[in-house]
This record gives structure tokens, C-alpha cells and sequence, in this order.
């Protein structure tokens, strides 16, 4: 019993150890900022992970799927010219390139959306839009989608600049799902030669690794973020640099958390008031990429954060007192 007592003592000495040189926070206000970083950091990791798992989707439909489909759905219509994106996520319709990270990074980020092969009807509406949307839903029922509850809106419609001839429109939105396949429709009853009475877009649904993939990134990004970041409080612990340090942690912080605390609401409000068959991607609930120019400037000073840790001296040997 006395040499079992002797062994525990060392291997508890060196378990504690171990648990503070795996991130334990310094005193003070990292004890704030330490996991308030590290849980924004495996958020980020998740919203990467879930991105790449995107990758194992199918592509969009091309022509002849979205032929069929339109033909299924909307027999009778002059639907027209079918569009095929040029990739799975788009910025105003074009495959992200690096002449398009400028519109990320300077307030157009949110239009980093996904694609869909799209068409379109124009003039003024063979029959009552009321009946064109009846009879999409007892097609698209019958042909095995799920159809959700159209969303009715009314507007005015001006057929001059002036307004003197205002007409009321109504638009109605249409929503379905089959398999891994989304449509949207939007039926008008405007008259207008040059206008649109029937637009439809289809496209993915996330394929199935998203969920699990943005999960499993949260948690290893957070993890890495506590050690990383416990790691910097410590070694700042009782220097100069310290206060230095948690104020680039805290700004960094601050410009990634400001973002989702906006984003979290507008989004589940928007959720909440309309139908979806599924989820807005995960990195739109962090409010990136519209807010990736404050992401970058957070991350700038993570890194000059580390820069700082990592040049400090280490306890045993103290730095030169001033003056």
C-alpha cells in the first residue's frame, strides 16, 4: 500500500502539470477571454469543416434534369433558356476567383451564396397566377415533393415612371423538396410584357457529411483554441507584455463575437418566417463572409497576440528591469 500511495503522488504531480500546460487560463480577465476565443475559434473550424463537406455534394442540376423537372411541374409554360451556374457557391452569379475577394471583403459577402439552375416565363400570365400555383402544387405532390406553404405577398406595380396607372400584384412563393433536390418558384400575377410571371430555381439540398463535419470541426477547433490560447495567457502571466496581449485577444474577440450576436437573430427571425427545407449554411450564423473584412482584422491581431507570447521569455528567465 505505502510504494501504490508513493507512485500516485508523482503521476498526480505530473497530471496536474500536464492539465496546465493543456491551456489552463491565467488569472484575471483571460479567465474571460480564453474560453469566450476558444468557442468563436471552433465555430469558425466548424463553419470551414462544414464548407469542405459541401464539396461531396452533387452538382447542381444541369439542362436536361431541370428540363424535366420544369416539364413536370409547369406544363404549358415558355419557361425559356435554362442557366446552369458555374459552380456550386457564387458571388453575383460568378465562380469565386481572386478578383471577386475585394466584393467579399468590402460589404458584398453576402452575395457568397449557393447556386441554382435557374429559368424564367415573361409577359402576363396565360391563366390566374392562383391557378398556376394550384396546379404546381398538385403536380409537384403527386410527382413525390414535399411541398411546403406558399408565402403571399402584395405590392404596386407602376407600368410608367410616373405611377399614373398603379396595379396591385400579388407574388407567391413556392417551395418543394425531393430527395436531395430544392425548388423555389415565384408566380406573379404583374402584366407587364417585360417583366417576369414565373420564375423557378433548383438546386441542393447540404449534403448529409455537413452536419457531422461542422460538429466534429466546433469541437477540435475548440480544444485548439483553449490550449492555444491558455498557452498565451500563461506565458504573458506577470509580464509587461501581458495587458498588451489580452487587449489583442480582447479586440479579437470582440470583432468576431459582434457578427453572430447580429447575425444569430435576423437569421432565426428570417427561419422562423418562411418556409426552408434547409438551413442557412453555418458560416452565415457567424455573419461571414459579410463580416470577413472584421474577421481578418481579428485574426491580424491573434497573430501579432502570439507573436508577442512567443518572443516573451520564459520564468526562469526574467526580463530586464527598465531603466
Amino acid at each position: 500500500m505505502a510504494m501504490s500511495a508513493s507512485g500516485t503522488a508523482p503521476a498526480n504531480r505530473y497530471g496536474r502539470r500536464l492539465l496546465r500546460r493543456l491551456g489552463r487560463p491565467a488569472g484575471g480577465t483571460a479567465l474571460a477571454l480564453v474560453p469566450l476565443a476558444a468557442v468563436i475559434c471552433g465555430l469558425f473550424t466548424g463553419a470551414l469543416a462544414s464548407r469542405a463537406a459541401w464539396e461531396t455534394s452533387r452538382p447542381q442540376p444541369d439542362r436536361a434534369e431541370a428540363a424535366a423537372i420544369l416539364t413536370e411541374v409547369f406544363p404549358g409554360h415558355d419557361l425559356g433558356e435554362i442557366d446552369t451556374p458555374p459552380a456550386l457557391f457564387v458571388v453575383y452569379g460568378h465562380a469565386l476567383r481572386l478578383n471577386t475577394v475585394k466584393t467579399l471583403l468590402f460589404g458584398d459577402g453576402g452575395e457568397y451564396q449557393e447556386s441554382a439552375t435557374g429559368a424564367a416565363a415573361f409577359g402576363a400570365p396565360p391563366v390566374p397566377a392562383a391557378q398556376i400555383v394550384t396546379e404546381a402544387r398538385e403536380h409537384l405532390t403527386g410527382a413525390g415533393w414535399r411541398v411546403y406553404d406558399p408565402q403571399v405577398s402584395d405590392r404596386v406595380s407602376c407600368a410608367d415612371k410616373f405611377c399614373a396607372t398603379p396595379q396591385a400584384v400579388t407574388d407567391t412563393a413556392l417551395t418543394a423538396r425531393r430527395g436531395d433536390t430544392i425548388l423555389n418558384a415565384s408566380v406573379s400575377s404583374q402584366t407587364a410584357v417585360d417583366a417576369t410571371y414565373l420564375s423557378v430555381e433548383v438546386h441542393r439540398a447540404p449534403p448529409p457529411l455537413v452536419v457531422p463535419a461542422g460538429v466534429l470541426g466546433t469541437l477540435l477547433g475548440a480544444a485548439a483554441g483553449w490550449v492555444v490560447f491558455g498557452w498565451v495567457s500563461r506565458r504573458t502571466e506577470g509580464r509587461r507584455r501581458r495587458g498588451v496581449v489580452n487587449a489583442l485577444v480582447g479586440v479579437a474577440t470582440v470583432l468576431w463575437w459582434l457578427p453572430v450576436l447580429l447575425s444569430v437573430p435576423s437569421l432565426l427571425r428570417h427561419h422562423l418566417g418562411e418556409p426552408h427545407p434547409a438551413w442557412h449554411p453555418f458560416w452565415e450564423w457567424l455573419g461571414q463572409p459579410t463580416a470577413s473584412l472584421l474577421f481578418l482584422v481579428g485574426a491580424v491581431c491573434v497573430l501579432l497576440a502570439l507573436g508577442l507570447a512567443a518572443a516573451t521569455r520564459r520564468r526562469g528567465t526574467p526580463e530586464a528591469p527598465v531603466g
